[in-house]
């Protein structure tokens, strides 16, 4: 008899120690006790008992196990045992550093920016939510419809609310990023600039003007993107804004001018108003136009309302600044202004990284090319998140981060974006899932809709706000729902139980016959469901 100790990370709770006890035990000579507070297995074998056998054991449900010597000492890993550099220390990077380090894989993680963290918790999701949730309560105590309480204009100190945003930023980075680098030894950071020497070999060019060679079995490129810059003559020489610097700036333009339509332009276009400030919108084609026409037509009307000037179907032809103002020339005329943000998209962060000497293939956008999988071209890289061809969400990026770490150590796991909810954070807030009508006749398929004014949903009456619509997508014969678009007051919060029914391959009828909470917004699901069998507006409240 011989006894065996291993290390088990990646446990939750006592069950998850029994679950791996089990495990071990079902080997033939095994005789396994595992301790979740200890993070350990002891275990005394008889006969020939293959140590990888207890190690894959262990790992069969989903924990990594490492052998320990008496002093509790790492002997060897489980897992890959592979050594994996990770371009990157956005929300993709992170999930796949920490999964590739339970799956017993040793990762190096390479930043060239003075911060880690990325995109969203620094200059993207965090600081740009808690701007809008801000604006929008600014924006309430000046119009709203409640009557026993009088309207007032607030006095805004910019500065304070910027204030306190980056004081958030950083609580947000410390718990989400830094604390776990701090807790996890098996996360190395290297700062510097990464580029490819080939395709085995990574060159970091640090602040010091030094160089580090990193060679690893895999590498995972998460670098993210940037804010597209659109070429119109004469915007290089001016002092515009991207979002970046939108996001942190201490003072309201007296007027806004924002170029774009889509997603950030909306949202930062729409919390600067809030805030006080005169907004110019130039849209190219229409407002969210990848998105159902019924959304940018509704979004234009909350605009309008608004006092934004939206000017659709308008191109700057070149642009100008006199020290204090700018002024667009347009193929609509000109248009002044104090500030100017540009927001027509973001492009991904390759160019340093010297793609093509490791042989990685980009699309026309210079984004990386990938697989289901997340496997560029070429046979030991992976790339995820915004610096490839993925929709830009944090999610999607995190989702393809851990997966590529499961195929980098063994795995076969696909990413699924067939219903990926989406949402813009304007008020209404715009939310989408799968296929919209346009997209489901485009593939061929026989789809009917309905769509649902605010005004018969309840909560919406009240909180005296009706402005937007649910509108469902179903396959006419089954009634299988197959797509949501809504604009509605919270419409985030509506969108995932769409995303569900859709998931769960239900049908309009099975929507229409749950129950669902009264005076909620997500009750307007069922209501729309409804209207595929009925008319709602003769129904009585919250029948069913």
């Amino acid at each position: 008899m011989s006894t065996v100790n291993l290390k088990i990370t990646g446990m939750t709770c006592s069950t998850c120690a029994k679950s791996a006890q089990d495990a071990l035990n079902a080997l033939e000579g095994v005789k396994a006790s595992v301790s979740y507070d200890e993070g350990q297995a002891k275990i005394e074998t008889q006969g020939i008992v293959d140590n990888n056998q207890l190690l894959k054991a262990v790992e069969s449900k989903g924990y990594s196990a490492s052998l320990v010597d008496s002093d509790g000492k790492v002997v060897s890993s489980g897992g890959s045992g592979l050594h994996i550099a990770i371009v990157g220390t956005g929300s993709g990077a992170f999930a796949a550093a920490i999964k590739a380090v339970e799956r017993g894989a040793t990762v190096t993680i390479i930043e060239g920016a003075d911060i880690i963290g990325g995109t969203c918790v620094n200059i993207g999701c965090v600081p740009s939510k808690i701007f809008i949730r801000g604006a929008n309560i600014a924006n309430l105590q000046g119009h709203h419809a409640f009557e026993g309480f009088p309207l007032n204009t607030p006095k805004i100190d910019r500065k304070a609310m910027v204030l306190q945003q980056q004081q958030w930023v950083e609580k947000l980075r410390y718990a989400k990023y830094e604390s776990i680098l701090e807790g996890n030894p098996g996360i190395n950071l290297v700062r510097g600039m990464a580029r490819f020497k080939d395709a085995s070999t990574l060159i970091v060019s640090k602040n010091d003007g030094s160089e580090e060679i990193i060679k690893a079995d895999r590498f995972l490129l998460a670098t993210g993107a940037s804010p597209a810059i659109p070429d119109i003559p004469g915007l290089s020489g001016t002092p515009y804004w991207t979002s970046t610097e939108a996001l942190v700036a201490e003072k309201i333009p007296k007027h806004l001018i924002v170029l774009g339509a889509s997603v950030v332009a909306l949202e930062l276009a729409q919390a600067f108003r809030h805030v006080g400030a005169e907004v110019t919108v130039l849209a190219r084609s229409s407002l969210l136009s990848k998105e159902d026409s019924e959304i940018g037509k509704g979004m234009m009307q909350v605009f309008v309302d608004e006092g934004i000037n939206v000017m659709v179907n308008t191109s700057p032809e070149f642009i100008s600044h006199d020290g204090k103002n700018f002024t667009l020339k347009t193929n609509h005329g000109e248009v002044s202004g104090d500030q100017l943000l540009a927001a027509t998209g973001r492009a991904a962060n390759t160019a340093a990284l010297n793609l093509d000497k490791a042989g990685i293939k980009t699309n026309q956008r210079g984004s990386i090319v990938i697989d289901d999988y997340m496997r560029t071209n070429v046979e030991n890289i992976y790339a995820a998140g915004d610096c490839t061809s993925l929709p830009q969400f944090v999610y999607v990026a995190a989702a393809a981060g851990s997966r590529a770490a499961r195929n980098m150590t063994g795995d076969e796991v696909a990413i699924d974006l067939s219903v990926m909810p989406a949402v813009v954070f304007t008020d209404p807030q715009v939310a989408t899932v799968g296929l919209s009508e346009q997209q489901a006749e485009d593939q061929g398929l026989d789809v009917d809709s309905r769509k649902l004014d605010l005004e018969n949903v309840p909560r919406a009456l009240a909180n005296m706000d009706t402005r937007g619509f649910i509108k469902l997508v179903a396959e006419k014969d089954s009634g299988r729902i197959i797509g949501c678009q809504l604009l509605a007051h919270e419409g985030g919060e509506i969108i995932q139980t769409a995303a569900l029914a859709i998931r769960n391959h239900m049908t309009v009828e099975e929507l229409a016959n749950q129950l669902f909470p009264y005076l909620t917004m997500v009750e307007g699901l069922k209501l729309t469901a409804q209207t595929f069998s009925m008319d709602v507006k003769q129904l009585s409240c919250c029948a069913g």
